[in-house]
């Protein structure tokens, strides 16, 4: 079959809608059959399975599909700065090598897209995605989430805060019509889709009542109504508490507007196909690690000190509720307008 097929490629009639019919069927054939075996698979990729109903990708029954990489490549979700950000996981990322037996390398994801898209090629395996990505990471890359960054008792979240310039007259919602306002990316849940969702309760529309501009990142939307290049911006208040306390901002130029109840902060999980057995011990590094003099303390210390566990299906179901208000489409072609809208609106 396969030889059949090589000479259909060779031949010069190759090009025949027939013998192209041919080509696509079994290329594609893996996928028609995993989806007819798949009992579940909810909002996930058609390359997924979810049979035992968490919302996240099962691990391939086939231990042919299983990855055992070496190195283990390590992300976290895209700051200002990623070398920055590095440095402060350089002890986790020592620990979860000594953990797992492997050298762990980091990969400085540029945007939400590329960080997921890295995932989903099978090019990054464990990775801390930013709160409204995770359920992209999710559907799109197979990624499961397992753990958050947490106080001692268990507790954790930020809020949407909607900033403006301390000297700025904006002092309500209804003074941001017609401002120009920067929103994070499309995908990031406290910096466009919860806006999107909530505000609209609140008397104001995202990009009818005011102009959206796309930042990037949360640091961006800060940097930018501390020094007034923007009128206002909703943010993550764990970011704006970080850059705070780094300096990089001060508080007394900034005024909150509104703010909202508590949502998860980022996430950190692995890629569902990895072997069972190093999927055991990725989890167990998160869970263990001790944050004590590391650059995670040093860098999250006043919002979290350890690693808590959490699951998909319960924690992330208010960012669901807000994405599937706002019609969000969980496809390659979504994920590839996420970097085409962020370019449109900088």
């Amino acid at each position: 079959m396969v030889k059949s097929i090589a000479k259909l490629i060779s031949n010069p009639v190759a090009g025949s809608p027939f013998s192209l019919f041919l080509i696509g069927f079994f290329v594609l054939a893996p996928s028609f059959l995993n989806a007819a075996e798949c009992k579940n698979r909810g909002d996930l990729d058609v390359r997924y399975c979810d049979e035992n109903n968490d919302l996240v990708a099962d691990t391939p029954k086939n231990s042919a599909e299983w990855l055992d990489p070496r190195p283990l490549i390590f992300s976290y979700t895209p700051v200002e700065d990623p070398s920055v950000y590095e440095n402060v996981f350089t002890e986790f990322m020592k620990y979860l090598g000594s953990k797992t037996g492997k050298p762990v390398r980091w990969y400085g994801a540029e945007s939400y897209a590329a960080q997921v898209e890295a995932m989903r090629s099978g090019r990054l395996h464990v990775a801390g995605i930013s709160t409204g990505p995770t359920v992209f990471g999710v559907n799109l890359a197979g990624y499961v989430p397992f753990a958050i960054m947490c106080q001692g008792d268990g507790t954790f979240g930020y809020k949407l805060q909607l900033i403006t310039h301390a000297s700025s007259n904006i002092r309500s919602m209804k003074d941001l019509k017609g401002r120009k306002v920067a929103h994070v990316t499309p995908s990031s849940n406290s910096g466009h889709q919860a806006p999107v969702a909530l505000f609209k309760d609140l008397g104001v529309t995202p990009d009818k009542d005011y102009k959206v501009v796309f930042s990037g990142k949360h640091d961006n939307s800060i940097l930018g109504v501390a020094n007034k290049d923007y009128d206002a911006a909703p943010i993550a208040s764990s970011v704006l508490d970080r850059m705070i306390e780094k300096g990089v901002v001060k508080r007394e130029d900034l005024r909150v507007i509104w703010e909202s109840d508590p949502f998860p902060t980022t996430s950190y999980g692995m890629a569902h196909n990895l072997r069972p057995e190093l999927q055991t011990k990725v989890r167990e590094a998160f869970l263990t690690f001790d944050w004590k003099g590391t650059g995670l303390a040093k860098e999250f210390g006043k919002q979290a000190n350890r690693f808590c566990p959490i699951t998909f299906k319960d924690q992330w179901k208010p960012i669901r509720i807000i994405q599937k208000d706002n019609k969000v489409v969980y496809n390659a072609a979504a994920l590839q307008a996420e970097d085409a809208e962020l370019k449109k609106k900088k």
